[in-house]
């Protein structure tokens, strides 16, 4: 298969382990006789310092002509620290999701059996733990209306949904949950906000067409304690942009480390593949940053692009170099560099 990917590294960490997952795409390459062509593009805070945009035209052009987008991470504290920056990295990400429609994010966890000591709760709470969420991407409040005072005294931001925006998400929810465990678990906020409550009627329209799997209901904040009480009765979460946001953060610590987790961004037409764990620049150059995440991602990409056999090759090499525990990365408490634990994939 020839395939054309554009590469953003971005900030941070990322290009670091942007690269690694570079290389183990080009040894699947090589065993699968693929041909792989990678073009890289400036996004978030480095794109601002090269071209003043955090997503210049000629990045978001790439992107539209290419096969698929893997993407390392975004963000800087120079800006985090600075709420007055008008020109924020976070800005590009948003305007790649909402240009390129990437409106479904979906983000495995998983609680692999060997590395369930190194996860801050108890192993019997996250033994057999697989979940898939899917949480909607270019609606809510990250992209509705924003409003600040003359005074700078009085803010808000607009959380708008619409039934298409709703129906479409969905769908993808619950065909996923039939070739998993048939259930779905719709987490909003109901019993408040009346965007939710559209999310429910609609959520319920659509579960009327998929009458094997079950659906279920839990407000926000109970699903955040739930997911530490008890993540197995969890088998796939759909849910709006910003509680998504918040809970699939939440799950990145049942396997141990956000660094372990994965993400695809896909619409109609284009796909992104990035992990999940941000620029983490505390770490940024000192080689330990753990790629595991990356990989993951390469390996999500190629399942979407119809490439199973390589996903699953990749996948086979990460569940392999948990389950030996010779070269782990320092966040899962192993000694390895970032380099080492490519070449050991």
């Amino acid at each position: 298969m020839k395939l054309n990917i554009a590469v953003l590294p971005g900030d941070g960490i990322g290009p670091e382990v942007t690269d690694q997952a570079v290389k183990a795409l080009k040894a699947i390459a090589i065993e699968f006789d693929h041909s792989f062509t990678f073009t890289y593009a400036p996004v978030g805070a480095v794109a601002i310092d090269e071209t003043g945009d955090p997503l210049p035209e000629q990045t978001l052009d790439l992107c539209k002509t290419t096969d698929a987008i893997l993407f390392g991470a975004i963000g800087d504290p120079k800006y985090d620290n600075n709420p007055s920056a008008t020109i924020r990295p976070e800005q590009g990400l948003l305007k790649l999701r909402k240009s390129l429609q990437l409106f479904a994010n979906i983000r495995p966890v998983k609680a692999y059996s060997q590395l369930l000591e190194k996860s801050p709760l108890k192993e019997h709470i996250i033994k057999g733990t697989d979940i898939s969420i899917y949480r909607e991407l270019t609606g809510g409040i990250y992209f509705g209306e924003k409003y600040l005072s003359d005074d700078k005294n009085t803010a808000s931001d607009l959380c708008e949904y619409s039934r298409l925006e709703i129906e479409r998400i969905s769908h993808l929810a619950f065909k996923a949950a039939q070739s998993r465990s048939f259930n779905v678990t719709l987490i909003d906020k109901a019993n408040v906000l009346e965007s939710s409550r559209l999310w429910r009627k609609v959520v319920n329209d659509v579960a009327k067409e998929y009458q094997d799997v079950t659906l279920e209901f839990l407000f926000v904040d109970n699903a955040a304690m739930q997911m530490i009480l008890n993540p197995k009765q969890f088998d796939v979460i759909l849910t709006e942009n910003m509680f998504g946001d918040i809970i699939s953060d939440e799950a990145s610590v049942i396997g141990g480390s956000i660094g372990l987790l994965a993400s695809a961004s896909v619409g109609d037409k284009y796909a992104m593949f990035e992990p999940i764990h941000g620029s983490a620049f505390d770490i940024m150059g000192e080689g330990i940053a753990n790629p595991i995440g990356a990989f993951w991602s390469a390996s999500m990409m190629l399942e979407h692009l119809g490439e199973t056999g390589s996903a699953q090759r990749l996948m086979e090499a990460i569940k392999k170099l948990t389950l030996d525990g010779i070269y782990l990365p320092q966040d899962l408490g192993g000694n390895s560099t970032t380099e080492h634990v490519t070449n050991a994939i």
